[in-house]
């Protein structure tokens, strides 16, 4: 397994930001301030797009904030520990610049559950967030989300 720093060509990864974030101009907002991470697992020592799992995009927020604005993993890699082992290492990564991490979020039990899993805890909401956002609806697990639900985790 290896995680890579991405710094060109960021846009190479929207199909993957796209299963996390469905809407193109709102990962434009986020995507060139952010610094990408990749997570890579294949069998052979050379690294290929068939070896993508995860990414995620991490921005600053303040001197002591930082924020995961989007992680997402294929959907047949899903529940395999991606997502939980890329979480880990952004939480490795930031802890000497930034003491808190936020990350916001469609309130969903699954998607809470998966956070929660990783030691985040229920922060703040920003109602209608995704109604006021988003130019068409969006459900995750059946529900439509509207308020945006932040998580916050002590690094």
């Amino acid at each position: 397994m290896k995680i890579e720093k991405i710094t060109n060509n960021k846009k190479q990864f929207l199909d993957l930001l796209l299963l996390a974030d469905e809407q193109e101009n709102m990962i434009d907002k986020y995507l060139e301030n952010g610094d990408l991470f990749a997570l890579y697992d294949g069998g052979s020592t050379t690294l290929t797009n068939h070896d993508l799992k995860t990414v995620c995009v991490v921005v600053p927020i303040d001197s002591e904030t930082c924020e995961l604005k989007n992680i997402a993993t294929y959907k047949k890699y899903q529940g395999k520990g991606y997502g939980k082992t890329l979480i880990k290492f952004v939480f490795d990564f930031y802890k000497s610049n930034y003491k808190t991490m936020l990350v916001g979020t469609g309130e969903t039990p699954a998607i809470l559950s998966f956070y929660g899993s990783c030691g985040f805890e229920r922060s703040h909401r920003i109602k209608s967030f995704f109604t006021d956002n988003y130019d068409h609806p969006m459900f995750e697990e059946g529900i439509q989300l509207i308020d945006m639900v932040y998580l916050k985790k002590e690094l």
